[in-house]
């Protein structure tokens, strides 16, 4: 019996042991992954939208290519090409438990009107919403995505007419999930069109995400004739979407339904286990590549002593 119960000990402490070193692992790939991003900090200049990025203290910037990677290869999201760039926590990093950051693209779809915005029954939008979202997850299923269920709002939508910018939260549960995702959609309203920021993070960290609300709303400003007090009715397009159509969002629409970020943690494993493999063939085949170098060196210093 006591046989039985030491093997049982030693089989549990083995099974810890190599969780603890599966642990280690992969945060020694995290840091690798983190360590090969390039973060920027101080004033972005933004083309798509003609605009001005000032990375708001505490956070650190990634550029569009090293954005997409994060979205799409760490965090199991659908592809996205009009990404221009994440903001990042400093603290935080992309690819650790608690990490997060606000997404940047900018839609040009021209002036928006806000004549709506002290009209808009927001409790009746959020039903309009929750229904359009479960008639567009057979098509996410069908694609491969997980089903979502708009919760409901995290924040109710406000509009600052002074600063111009629109700004609401949404709590999602993407599939089976037991922890809700958080979507905080910010709108920074041109005379040509919108800056999107998103904050993909989980329903948590929805006290850290305010909190930065008011300085990630300033770190985006449009460059001298592109502004929204800048419009000529007499030469610019007037946008199809007012305020309330900005919150109701293009959920039917074809690109609408893989419009809705989130960060899934099991993916992210498998990212970084996809970025070691890639790290361990770079490190190998540099090692190859100098063996070989070597090998060629050492051969061509014999052939030149057998010609003496």
């Amino acid at each position: 019996m006591k046989k039985i119960i030491l093997s049982a000990l030693a089989a549990f402490f083995v099974s810890i042991a190599g969780f603890a070193q599966e642990i280690d692992s992969t945060q020694i790939w995290a840091d690798l992954v983190e360590s090969n991003l390039k973060y920027e900090t101080g004033v972005i200049d933004l083309k798509d939208g003609n605009a001005k990025l000032t990375v708001p203290r505490g956070f650190k910037f990634l550029n569009k290519e090293q954005s997409i990677y994060v979205l799409t290869e760490l965090w199991g999201n659908p592809a996205d090409s009009s990404t221009i760039g994440m903001l990042v926590p400093e603290n935080r990093g992309v690819v650790g438990t608690k990490s997060w950051a606000f997404t940047i693209s900018f839609d040009a779809m021209g002036y928006v009107k806000d004549d709506d915005a002290d009209d808009i029954d927001y409790s009746e939008l959020l039903k309009e919403q929750q229904k359009e979202f479960e008639e567009a997850n057979p098509e996410r299923v069908k694609a491969g995505y997980q089903p979502i269920q708009f919760v409901g709002w995290a924040s109710t939508p406000f509009y600052d007419k002074n600063k111009k910018v629109l700004h609401w939260a949404k709590e999602l549960k993407f599939g089976t999930d037991s922890l809700s995702t958080l979507n905080y959609n910010l709108r920074v309203l041109g005379r040509k069109g919108i800056f999107m920021l998103n904050a993909v993070a989980s329903m948590d960290e929805l006290n850290e995400v305010k909190s930065s609300i008011d300085k990630v709303i300033t770190s985006v400003q449009f460059n001298e004739g592109s502004r929204y007090a800048d419009f000529d009715s007499n030469i610019d397009e007037v946008a199809a979407w007012t305020i309330g159509g900005l919150v109701a969002g293009k959920i039917l629409a074809k690109v609408g339904i893989f419009a809705v970020l989130a960060k899934f943690g099991k993916v992210i494993i498998l990212g970084l286990i996809a970025a070691g493999g890639f790290i361990w063939r770079l490190i190998t085949g540099k090692r190859k590549k100098n063996e070989d170098e070597n090998n060629d060196s050492s051969s061509n210093m014999e052939d030149a002593k057998v010609i003496e």
